[in-house]
């Protein structure tokens, strides 16, 4: 554990078969370690198609810690795959193991190879909240607006004068 805010700088990870690959950091100051993707045959991907891709690794994330899982992307830019939940959260009471579940939005089938790097995943803290229902919520500037609202006025009061 690290001193400083007693955040953890170990995370304890099983490998559910021998054959999975231990995450790793592409570089000392990486945010996201690489998940590998561990399969018996190359998965082809068609066009508009999601599969679920095995890493063979489960992880023991920390309390009031999730592990959130972003796409690679040289994977999204360079071959159309991305992630189908956009990004996929990991709990820190999961235990099972972790999937990768990639959506081919390109033209062309893609195939994932056994030892493919096909996700990242990124250690993140959250606040544990209790929701309190009331009958009125504070006021604000902006109030209700909401997609694009806060674009609008570049000079003036609340009301763009």
């Amino acid at each position: 554990m690290s001193d400083f805010l007693n955040i953890p700088t170990y995370i304890n990870y099983k490998k559910i078969v021998p054959e999975a690959i231990e995450p790793t950091f592409g570089s000392q100051c990486a945010a996201g370690m690489d998940l590998y993707a561990l399969c018996e045959e190359p998965v082809t991907i068609q066009p508009g198609e999601t599969h679920m891709i095995h890493t063979g690794i489960a992880i023991e994330i920390p309390y009031k810690f999730f592990g959130a899982i972003y796409p690679r992307s040289g994977l999204a830019s360079k071959r159309g795959l991305r992630l189908a939940n956009c990004v996929g959260v990991v709990d820190a009471d999961f235990r099972g193991e972790v999937m990768v579940p990639l959506h081919n939005d390109s033209d062309k089938p893609q195939t994932i190879e056994n030892g493919d790097r096909i996700a990242q995943l990124v250690i993140q803290p959250y606040l544990n909240v209790e929701l309190v229902e009331k009958d009125k919520l504070s006021s604000t500037v902006r109030g209700t607006g909401g997609f694009g609202s806060t674009g609008v006025h570049t000079r003036g009061d609340a009301n763009g004068r």
